[in-house]
């Protein structure tokens, strides 16, 4: 199973925000092509502008992981513009909240924290699985990492877990008709267009995979 424990302390966060902020700017460009299609054609710009604002936060600025991570969340909040802005930011502050004290962290605990997060975004949102949205990717995600922690993984593996799972779901929002937000006026004509905030979300996931394990 490897390493069952990992370390929860500010640089260790702000690893993750950079790793997601130059993530983004790489596919900044995909990301307005699929919101292109359906819907402000601004996710990619949006996303990359909050990011990079979080990303120049200073950690040692901050006395926790949970108290740096609020303050990402409350930057997107203020520097992402349409709504992904409050659903990112609520995400981040959600798993502020729910975070342990800064030192070893498990699967299970880093489960909760970020399911706190995506209860966030759907109590932000309304929206729910199949709704075409960055719920698709949270939620099956979530549910693999509670699934490999309650099965004894470490956090890597469980994070891997994670990623694959929001890449299915996201993957799976193609033949999905949008339920909510602007995409939500085309109808069936959004059918066939891979959601952008899906595809952000497992962005975010992937990232988690690779700096917080």
């Amino acid at each position: 199973m490897g390493v069952l424990m990992s370390t929860l302390n500010t640089e260790v966060v702000a690893g993750w925000l950079a790793d997601y902020a130059q993530t983004i700017e790489q596919n900044a460009e995909m990301l307005t092509d699929l919101d292109r299609q359906i819907g402000d054609a601004d996710h990619g710009s949006n996303m990359k502008r909050g990011t990079k604002a979080v990303a120049e936060l200073e950690a040692s600025e901050f006395a926790d992981a949970a108290a740096l991570l609020k303050k990402a969340g409350m930057t997107l909040v203020n520097t992402v513009g349409g709504a992904s802005g409050p659903l990112y930011g609520t995400f981040f502050l959600r798993v502020a909240k729910a975070l342990p004290a800064d030192g070893e962290i498990s699967a299970g605990q880093w489960g909760e924290a970020l399911r706190a997060g995506l209860q966030g975004v759907i109590d932000r949102g309304k929206a729910s699985v199949g709704d075409k949205t960055i719920v698709d990717a949270l939620t099956p995600a979530m549910d693999a990492l509670d699934a490999a922690a309650s099965g004894g993984a470490g956090v890597a593996e469980a994070l891997d877990a994670a990623a694959k799972a929001a890449a299915e779901g996201r993957d799976a929002t193609v033949d999905l008709v949008a339920r909510k937000g602007r995409a939500s006026y085309l109808g069936e004509r959004s059918r066939g267009v891979q959601d952008p905030g899906a595809t952000s979300a497992t962005l975010l996931v992937e990232s988690a995979a690779r700096t917080l394990g």
